[in-house]
């Protein structure tokens, strides 16, 4: 489908699996990340509320077309950017939120996320998942995750890191940690079976991750 607000188009494939309680269901997501916004270097936060702003790796946009942008929680949510440092729980329902996503579109939940790694086609866990494009995957999902590493905030010094050797992408979400606000997220890496939540691990709304939509039904 293309995306009427800047042309661009994005495969997409609908995946049948077993949701949390071990029923059959289908997600209909997107088999690339989201690529949208006005550039902004990787020094700097994500603090225009008024546009779509997005990181490339490395400053590049070349690794935009290539792995799709990076974004802060905030930017994600379409909320203020003074979310990224505040509790915004009552300003979304983390079930169906469309962000940044086109119409019709919602952010990934890991509701979502569990289907499609338990999907039918897939018995190769999170390998399942990764693509054969410079990630050690089999994609045998179809969902083609790719290693667009991401964009560290400054209190993890900055830069961007783990081009083709990781990706993280937050969800919908907020938790309370130890009385600290963090970010819901999941990850995956090029060398490990391991998935899930970086929460307890301090990572903030400030780093740059990508970003996967599902078609609403």
């Amino acid at each position: 489908f293309t995306d009427e607000r800047n042309g661009r188009s994005y495969y997409y494939i609908t995946i049948t699996g077993k949701d949390t309680s071990g029923n059959a269901a289908s997600v209909t997501v997107m088999a690339e990340n989201l690529n949208i916004g006005v550039d902004v270097l990787g020094t700097q936060d994500q603090t225009d509320d008024k546009v779509i702003e997005r990181y490339c790796y490395n400053d590049d946009t070349t690794n935009c077309d290539r792995y799709g942008g990076l974004y802060q929680w905030a930017e994600m949510m379409q909320l203020p950017s003074e979310c990224n440092n505040m509790d915004c729980s009552d300003r979304y329902d983390p079930t169906n939120h469309q962000g940044i996503c086109p119409d019709n579109w919602r952010l990934l939940t890991y509701d979502d996320f569990y289907i499609i790694l338990n999907a039918n086609t897939n018995d190769s866990g999170i390998k399942g998942l990764r693509s054969t494009y410079d990630f050690r995957g089999n994609n045998k999902s179809g969902f083609s995750l790719v290693g667009a590493g991401m964009r560290a905030s400054p209190m993890w010094g900055g830069g961007f890191i783990q081009l083709n050797e990781s990706a993280e992408w937050y969800y919908p979400n907020e938790l309370i940690v130890d009385g600290e606000i963090l970010p819901a997220v999941g990850f995956a890496y090029d060398n490990s079976q391991k998935i899930g939540s970086r929460d307890t691990f301090g990572y903030t709304k400030e780093d740059g991750y990508s970003v996967r939509c599902v078609k609403v039904n």
